[in-house]
Parts: C-alpha cells; sequence; structure tokens
C-alpha cells in the first residue's frame, strides 16, 4: 500500500487483513493505471477546470420553479469553501469520519466532493434512516461529525443527545446546511475563499464507507479507496454507459447509495457532463424532469420503470437515449414493458455496494433477452459450484467474480464469507451461457427448495408481473412441514381487481401455464404494498419472516 496521507489512522487500521482481501485486477489495464498520489474529488471536478471545461455546466436542478445550474467553475469553488468549514472550522483531520446526511441536492453532492477532498473518510446516510439505525454506522465507523441538511436535523439530535437511546459518544459535532442560520454551513461556507489545497492522498487511501442499505437487516461497511471511485466511472460508465460529455442524467437513487452516488454523480463529472439533482421523485416527476431538462440518461429501480411505462405518452422523451436499471433484479416483464412503451432498450446491470457499482451489464445491440448482460470490461466472473469448480454452461450456481475494486468490509466476520480464494462471492445464483452471458436465477438465499425441486422465487415473480391484475409481487419459501417449503406470493394488485378465492386460482393458473408447474404459489396473500429500502429493493427477509409467521 502507498503511504497514507491520512494523520488518523482508522480506516486503514480496520481494513480486513490482506489475506482476505479479493484479488484486484488493477496490472496491465490501462483504464485503471492511475497514479500513487490521487485525490479523487480533485479528478473529478478540478482537472476539469484544469483543461479548461470551467464553464460547463455540472449540476443542474430546479428552485421555486425555475431551473438552476452550476459550472464546473463554481463546483470547485464551492466544494473549496466547504473543505475550508471542515478543516478550519470544524477542525477535522485526514482520515476523521464525517457522517453525510441528506437528499439529492447541491449541497449534499458538493459536501462529499469537499469532504473527499479535504482528506476525510465519507459515510453517506439514506434520508429516512432513523436515529437507532443511524447510531449502528456511527458507532462501528466511529464518527466524529456530521454535515447534514437541516429538514433531516432530528435523528442526528438524538444522536447526539446523552439521554437517548441512540446516543453517540464519539459524535461531537454537527453542521446543518439548507439553512440560513449564522453557524450553518451555507453561511460558514459563503464567508471562505474560494481556494484550497486538497489533501495529498494516496489512490489506496478509504474516502467512503458506504453502508449496505439493509435488504439483510444488518447492515455492513464497505470501504472503497480514492481509486475505487475512478475505477466504477472508468469500467462501467465508460464501456457500457458510453458517456459523452453532451449527456444530462436523472434519477431516483440516493446519492447515500453507491448507485446514485456513480450515476447522479461521479459517473457525469468524469464524463464532463451535467446531472439534474432532485430531492424526491414520482413516475410522472420523473418523466417531467427527463422532458423539461433535455435529459438523455436515467437511472432507477425496475419498478419505476414499470410505473413510467403507462405515462410516457403524457411527455415529450425525445431526447432520451439511454434508461439504466439496477438495485434489484430486472423482470423480462418490465424490461418488454418499457421498451414497447418507450422504444428503449433498458440497460440492465447487477452490482453492490461490496464493488462499489456494477460489474455484469450490457447495452443496445449487445443485450441478450433474459440475460443481464456480460461482465464489464475490467472484470471476469465464473459460475461456481459448491466445491468452487466452474460449472459447465447453462448449469446454475454461485456467481464469482472478481476486478479492479472488491470486497473490504470494516471489522466484519462476514468478509471471510464474501471473499474466498481470491473472488467475491455476491451471493447470487447464476448460469452462464456459452457466450459468457449471465442468467440471474436469484439470490442464494432466496431459492426455494420444495419437495426436492430448485425454484428461483423471482423467476415466479417475473411470470406474476406478466398478468394484467399484478401491479407488484414478492416470493419467498414459506415453511411447510411435507415439502420442506411452498411458494408463497405477496401480490399488490391493480386497480379494479379483487384480491378473492377466484383471482388467487387465476394467478396459480397462469404461473402453471407459463413455467414449470412444480414452481406456481401453492399460497398467495393480497396486500396493499411490499416491504421495499430506500432504494427501491424488495426486502424478501421480511416477507420470509412474515412466511414463516
Amino acid at each position: 500500500m502507498e503511504a497514507s496521507a491520512y494523520t488518523d489512522s482508522f480506516a486503514r487500521d480496520h481494513l480486513p487483513p490482506p489475506q482476505e482481501w479479493p484479488e484486484l485486477l488493477l496490472d496491465g489495464n490501462p483504464d485503471v493505471d492511475y497514479p500513487a498520489r490521487l485525490n479523487c474529488a480533485v479528478a473529478l471536478v478540478d482537472d476539469l477546470v484544469g483543461r479548461g471545461d470551467g464553464e460547463r455546466i455540472a449540476l443542474r436542478w430546479k428552485e421555486g420553479g425555475q431551473q438552476r445550474s452550476m459550472t464546473y467553475r463554481e463546483l470547485m469553488a464551492l466544494t473549496n469553501r466547504i473543505a475550508r468549514v471542515l478543516t478550519e472550522d470544524m477542525q477535522l483531520s485526514p482520515g476523521n469520519r464525517l457522517l453525510l446526511r441528506g437528499p439529492n441536492n447541491v449541497m449534499m453532492a458538493a459536501s462529499w466532493l469537499a469532504a473527499v477532498k479535504a482528506g476525510l473518510v465519507t459515510v453517506p446516510t439514506m434520508p429516512l434512516l432513523r436515529a437507532g439505525e443511524l447510531k449502528k454506522a456511527i458507532d462501528k465507523a466511529q464518527i466524529h461529525a456530521v454535515l447534514c441538511d437541516r429538514r433531516l436535523s432530528g435523528e442526528i439530535e438524538h444522536c447526539m443527545d446523552a439521554g437517548h437511546p441512540a446516543y453517540c459518544p464519539t459524535l461531537a459535532q454537527a453542521v446543518y446546511f439548507h439553512d440560513d442560520g449564522p453557524d450553518s454551513l451555507d453561511t460558514l461556507a459563503a464567508a471562505k475563499p474560494d481556494q484550497f489545497q486538497a489533501c495529498d492522498t494516496a489512490n489506496d487511501d478509504v474516502c467512503l464507507i458506504a453502508f449496505t442499505s439493509g435488504t439483510t437487516g444488518k447492515p455492513k461497511g464497505c470501504m472503497h479507496f480514492h481509486r475505487d471511485v475512478l475505477a466504477m466511472c472508468d469500467t462501467f460508465s465508460r464501456h457500457i454507459l458510453n458517456m459523452r460529455p453532451d449527456d444530462i442524467v436523472c434519477g431516483t437513487p440516493p446519492l447515500a447509495f453507491t448507485f446514485g452516488l456513480g450515476g447522479l454523480l461521479c459517473f457525469p463529472l468524469r464524463a464532463g457532463a451535467s446531472a439534474v439533482l432532485t430531492e424526491k421523485l414520482t413516475p410522472d416527476e420523473l418523466l417531467a424532469t427527463v422532458q423539461d431538462f433535455g435529459v438523455t440518461m436515467t437511472f432507477t429501480a425496475p419498478t419505476f420503470y414499470r410505473q413510467m411505462a403507462a405515462l410516457v405518452d403524457k411527455y415529450d422523451l425525445s431526447t432520451l437515449k439511454t434508461t439504466v436499471s439496477a438495485g434489484e433484479a430486472l423482470p423480462d416483464a418490465t424490461r418488454q414493458l418499457w421498451k414497447q412503451a418507450s422504444g428503449i432498450e433498458m440497460t440492465d446491470g447487477i452490482g453492490g455496494t461490496e464493488m462499489i457499482h456494477v460489474y455484469v451489464s450490457s447495452a443496445g445491440k449487445a443485450v441478450r433477452r433474459g440475460a443481464i448482460g456480460k461482465v464489464v470490461p475490467g472484470y471476469v466472473a465464473q459460475v461456481v459450484d459448491e466445491n468452487f469448480q466452474p460449472v459447465a454452461p447453462g448449469i446454475v450456481g454461485r456467481l464469482a467474480v472478481k476486478g479492479p475494486t472488491g470486497c473490504r468490509y470494516l471489522d466484519d466476520e462476514r468478509q471471510r464469507v464474501f471473499v474466498q480464494n481470491g473472488w467475491n462471492l455476491p451471493g447470487d445464483t447464476f448460469a452462464m451461457d456459452e457466450d459468457g452471458y449471465l442468467y440471474y436465477q436469484a439470490r442464494n438465499d432466496d431459492m426455494i427448495i420444495s419437495a426436492g425441486y430448485n425454484i428461483a422465487g423471482p423467476e415466479v415473480e417475473g411470470t406474476l408481473l406478466l398478468h394484467e391484475a399484478v401491479a407488484e409481487c414478492g416470493v419467498v419459501g414459506q415453511p411447510d412441514p411435507e415439502r420442506g417449503s411452498i411458494v408463497k406470493a405477496y401480490v399488490v394488485l391493480k386497480p379494479g381487481f379483487s384480491g378473492d378465492a377466484a383471482m388467487v386460482k387465476t394467478l396459480q393458473d397462469h404461473v402453471k401455464a407459463a413455467i414449470a408447474p412444480y414452481k406456481y404459489p401453492r399460497e398467495i396473500e393480497f396486500t396493499d404494498s411490499l416491504p421495499r429500502t430506500e432504494t427501491g429493493k424488495l426486502q424478501r427477509f421480511v416477507l420470509r419472516a412474515q412466511a414463516s409467521e
């Protein structure tokens, strides 16, 4: 490892031991051949200004019904002023951990860039997290300070209250933005000079601890280096999305989620493009944003595309060229529905917080029906059996992947589960064809074994979604004394359909006619909504717990 620039060595001290790291594919790949000293925030903003692109628009948003924008030069100045607040007013030192909390707005984006520029280790968190959930991250990462949108201050104040159950003794100070008070980040930063000497970080200094979004109920802290931030831009964004300086992007994933941090901030900045930041979007509002800003590329989850498909005729989407789906499995029914409505072939991808972003994807004419795609250039993958032996084409097994990024958990025994034999094991079941296309089956723990049959819950979900009555659904195994487990479906019906016994039989018959009859849901429960994370992922562990009861 390179000599660290950090005076606070917590992050490096709490990396897993080197023998537990995955093999990193860095040598011989010019895409990720970075200098030893690297600050990714400088590379994403300041370097573009230095190349003469300072007047290009970096960020766009709406305020008071009017479109606003910020150039790369203005963004550099803002991040410099915020970095001065962090180092001068808040007295934070390189390597200190900084919690970031806010919706997708300019100050949240600039605060992340400024903190990285100042050599801090950023810990972005989802806006909807409560104090008890924040406490887990604050305690684990021993966080010193927080920058937070004033509108989200209540939960932070609980964490700083010695009499509250969520009290965090390491959290010493909080500064709020989106606020005009004398001690706010906005006011303090406005008074600072717009010059700042960035921290001379090593390319393998930790700049981000990203906590997983909680589909397992117990989040893990994933530690990423400065070079990892650029690697996600220089692999998936460069080779699959082919992002260009004239692109304008928007979407729904929070900047606190690496899907959003990449797609809505780092990818466009790396390409000299621009991002539209919006705090909260409905499907209608996302389509209106595309129309109003001339957006060329969107990032959101499959459920949003499914809902938007019925609305596209209301908007002018002539500028939209690329639509990216990630965060959870994309059912083929949703892919085809969106393609029929918009004329755009979806770019699907599978990634993860552990790997920082997408590592399997294909776009445009390279899409093969039913497959997520091939490995992103720079990554390699294989499908292996329980003995870690590669399986033949078409055989279902566990996905193993390696590339220029990889899993490094913060103090977590699950490191040895995720990384084995130098490979990352994301916990997904796949089949690979002879051409290297990967076909998603399920999360390993979403495979349902019923009377000796292996049944992939997402396949049953995709089949149910083909029925005109089904708006959303989640499929899990329910314990059964005779079969071990049976397939149970939780179904949200579209308006106008009744969740009665006749509908149960209709949906069961529909599944039996479309896929192997043994896969049909023997139990169907109708519900008004499904449990999802803030990023839109279906929380099947919640459904499994309900089914077990």
